[in-house]
């Protein structure tokens, strides 16, 4: 685990012809969303590459687990490569976890982005490699996605100015004041590392967490065993992304206010991050400030060097 006195590896940013490679640590994929959605990356001013053994299947996986992470370790350790992009979330990313370089991926920092499943590699190459990972669309999303969505990952992957978000539907839980670095990801996936030796530490964190199709309860339950096993014990923040088709969003925020009500943290929801239409792209493992008075979170740095 990443000791909390070591700063965080921020990855070069992208220039103009810089090539991403592209990924499947999880569930297969529609070939024609993938095409389109290399297609918007190319658009960007981009090369893309990746193995042709990435339309593998095997089984609801996309190929073998010790295929899956050759490729990630192999795009890691390739010079040629500027950033790593995936292809699609659904499930398989935890079971690559112990097959990963992490030595190999700390010494070749660069750009991963992708979402969903996908949080569990957000989450531990940071952990283990103190890397600045980044959750934003994965490439099937991309050739629906809206120009907000695109233009927001093609900023955040190169921009050298700090990013700064003020949701225009924020609700503020609870006010406050808070500094920490942001962490998390999807809530089903992160919930399912509890117990684990790849489960991550939110202490002194502001903690981001979004959802797709999870009733109220089960959001409910997730939280509870988290809180139980201890994983909200000292964060800094909360955040919520988007919570689709998991019933009246009243629901979810009164949910998450009775889970958290015992700690003086600030709470604000509204971020359009995760599986809503519109999926802003933002750094994790970067330090940020939450000001609910201003209804922004506010990065300290930009999340890419020059």
């Amino acid at each position: 685990m990443l000791s909390k006195d070591k700063e965080s590896i921020r990855p070069p940013r992208l220039k103009p012809g810089d090539t991403i490679g592209i990924v499947a640590p999880a569930g297969p994929f529609d070939p024609e969303k993938f095409m389109k959605g290399t297609a918007v990356l190319e658009s960007m001013g981009f090369r893309t590459v990746f193995y042709e053994t990435i339309f593998q299947k095997h089984g609801f996986l996309a190929g073998t687990d010790v295929q899956r992470a050759d490729r990630v370790n192999r795009l890691f350790a390739d010079s040629s490569v500027q950033a790593v992009a995936c292809a699609r979330g659904g499930y398989g990313s935890m079971r690559i976890l112990s097959f990963l370089d992490f030595e190999t991926i700390q010494n070749n920092p660069k750009i991963f982005v992708g979402f969903s499943d996908i949080s569990v590699l957000l989450s531990v190459l940071h952990d283990r490699c103190g890397l600045v990972t980044f959750h934003g669309p994965v490439v099937t999303t991309l050739g629906d996605a809206d120009e907000e969505t695109i233009g927001a990952m093609q900023w955040a992957l190169t921009s050298d100015t700090a990013l700064e978000l003020a949701p225009e539907n924020s609700i503020v839980i609870r006010p406050g004041l808070s500094s920490g670095q942001v962490v998390g990801g999807n809530l089903t996936t992160l919930c399912h590392l509890v117990g684990t030796p790849y489960a991550p530490s939110f202490k002194g964190n502001i903690l981001l967490l979004e959802d797709l199709g999870e009733a109220p309860y089960r959001v409910d339950r997730m939280l509870t065993q988290m809180k139980l096993a201890g994983c909200f014990n000292g964060i800094a923040g909360l955040v919520l992304g988007s919570f689709k088709e998991c019933g009246h969003l009243n629901e979810i925020y009164a949910v998450v206010g009775n889970i958290f009500e015992d700690m003086d943290i600030p709470v604000m929801v509204g971020f359009e991050i995760g599986h809503g239409r519109r999926n802003i792209t933002i750094p994790l493992g970067l330090g940020a400030t939450l000001d609910t008075d201003k209804e922004r979170l506010l990065f300290h740095e930009p999340a890419v060097t020059s």
